[in-house]
């Protein structure tokens, strides 16, 4: 585990799991996972994220390759505000329009600080796991390539099923709800 801060006193770093099963002279396999301590640590249903978070972290320790988690809640707009878009989606609001609803963009997230910590690990090329074609263009111009999109969908409930068909269909999130 690599915690990467803008300073030695950043209480809420960036941190990058790397299985000691990794090569890092092959294109690696990389999850780059955003905090939501929701579904992370309380195992909420109404996502998807720590189920995401669990399978990516059994497949980097079992194959090799690295979980970057990256502090941004709530895509980007803070545990706070992430549960006042909460209390929005339970009148019906999608996540999306919640979040607009909030002042903010439908998605807030960045990835350059992934693309450092990549960088920083001597990293050039990778397998993406993600559903989020957003992240894979976050690599466009970059000096780490995306060689692969690798799937990480996780089964859907009664419960995030509306969540994630908005993803599919507001977010482009590549994701199979037939």
């Amino acid at each position: 585990m690599i915690a990467y801060a803008n300073s030695p006193n950043m209480s809420k770093p960036h941190i990058a799991m790397v299985s000691k099963h990794t090569d890092l002279t092959k294109p690696v396999v990389v999850r780059i996972h955003s905090e939501c301590m929701t579904g992370d640590i309380f195992s909420s249903l109404r996502c998807d994220c720590g189920e995401q978070l669990e399978r990516a972290l059994e497949v980097t320790a079992q194959k090799g390759g690295i979980v970057l988690y990256l502090r941004q809640e709530g895509r980007g707009i803070g545990i706070i505000n992430k549960m006042k878009a909460y209390n929005l989606q339970d009148k019906g609001v999608n996540t999306v329009d919640a979040n607009i609803h909030l002042g903010f963009e439908a998605d807030e997230r960045t990835y350059g600080m992934a693309i450092e910590m990549l960088k920083d690990l001597g990293i050039s090329e990778i397998h993406l796991m993600t559903n989020n074609p957003q992240k894979v263009e976050a690599f466009d111009n970059s000096e780490v390539k995306v060689v692969s999109r690798l799937p990480l969908e996780m089964p859907p409930k009664k419960e995030n099923l509306a969540y994630l068909k908005t993803k599919k269909s507001l977010m482009g999130h590549l994701l199979n709800l037939d």
